[in-house]
């Protein structure tokens, strides 16, 4: 059921500049809702400011931009009705490959901030006795793919503390969710590749560069038929902050539903055996443990 006979409401939207993000801020305030837009550089948000949305400069591995966007909010508005935590993105590679920086930048921007996010909104949540945070997580915070530990990682953080939270702040009135993409056609693959360009000699080489053109290949094939565009998840985000009763979990797309359902009926030994048959596994010549 959804409410309808309801007084326009904020929320407010981190990562707008583009893909999801973007969508989701567009799609909401279409629907009359007073829209926060926010991206690291707000020059990137001309054109949801034309579409309706108010629109911030945001930098999740800020403090002072994260407070003064919400102290932004609450002045003009008086409350935050929903914060939808949208802001990440992926790299890829072999774990032993990876730069340790890059990996704390990762959490920074995924996990860190994103708690940060609901730990500055929170407050008045409760004192207005109301709201829903909604994070965005991913196929990934349920299975992993080999090359992809880092981004896998910080999204099952998300999904952790989403459920501690959800726990917590429920007696508030406040609701949290978690929205599961799959294969989503944006620029997201972008990233990853990159992460893993210059990677080019070493035990890894091979299997980086796999795992690169996998990474492309999916996101240009034929697996493209069982993803979807942005608007897809922004669609099922509106669902979540309208709902009255929303579900804790929502999987979009095809490829994240058949992905996670194998996974869970393969376990760990089965799904690993699977992926052999669709990456390289680094191999070397010493001794081999079991």
């Amino acid at each position: 059921m959804t409410d309808r006979n309801v007084a326009p409401r904020t929320v407010l939207i981190t990562g707008c500049s583009s893909g999801i993000g973007e969508a989701t801020a567009a799609r909401l305030a279409q629907a009359g809702w007073t829209v926060y837009a926010t991206a690291r550089k707000p020059e990137t948000l001309a054109d949801l400011a034309t579409g309706g949305c108010r629109t911030l400069a945001l930098d999740v591995t800020s403090e002072d931009s994260m407070s003064s966007a919400v102290d932004t909010v609450l002045s003009e508005t008086g409350r935050i009705d929903a914060l939808v935590n949208n802001a990440g993105y992926s790299q890829s590679g072999a774990v032993e490959t990876l730069d340790l920086d890059d990996v704390r930048r990762q959490f920074e921007t995924n996990v860190f901030g994103l708690l940060r996010m609901c730990q500055l909104v929170l407050p008045s949540m409760r004192e207005q006795g109301s709201g829903r945070i909604v994070n965005i997580s991913s196929m990934g915070g349920r299975l992993v793919f080999p090359g992809g530990g880092a981004y896998h990682a910080t999204k099952f953080a998300v999904e952790a503390l989403s459920d501690a939270m959800r726990f917590e702040v429920a007696g508030f009135g406040v609701k949290v969710v978690i929205v599961e993409p799959g294969l989503i056609t944006t620029n997201f693959e972008n990233a990853a590749v990159a992460s893993m360009e210059g990677n080019d000699d070493g035990p890894y080489a091979e299997f980086n560069a796999e795992v690169a053109k996998a990474t492309k290949e999916v996101y240009a094939g034929p697996m493209r038929r069982l993803g979807g565009g942005p608007d897809t998840v922004a669609k099922v985000i509106e669902k979540s902050l309208t709902t009255r009763r929303p579900r804790i979990r929502y999987t979009v797309t095809p490829s994240a539903a058949l992905s996670i359902r194998s996974r869970n009926l393969m376990g760990a030994r089965g799904w690993d055996a699977m992926l052999k048959t669709q990456f390289p596994q680094p191999t070397g010549s010493g001794p081999r443990g079991d």
